[in-house]
């Protein structure tokens, strides 16, 4: 029996994500009527800004998946030895 994952998904923490490098504190995958897509997502703490409070949050990012570049084993130098 295989485990069906449409419309399904997941997030984990990025263990290296800061402020300054910009990168996206969540990321994982999900799936929508069978398509995969990234997502990503900013933790935003609550934050008290001109007197209101406003609650922490999650923003998300959804996007298709990068294309796999694929490496070409073949060599653009000869590999002749000249001797």
């Amino acid at each position: 029996m295989t485990y069906d994952e449409t419309n399904k998904g997941a997030l984990w923490i990025n263990e290296d994500a800061t402020k300054e490098n910009r990168k996206p504190t969540h990321s994982g995958k999900l799936n929508v009527g069978g398509k995969e897509f990234a997502l990503a997502g900013w933790y935003n703490p609550s934050q008290v800004k001109d007197g209101r409070t406003i609650k922490a949050r999650l923003d998300l990012k959804l996007q298709p998946p990068r294309e796999k570049q694929e490496v070409s084993n073949t060599s653009t130098t000869s590999d002749a030895i000249p001797f």
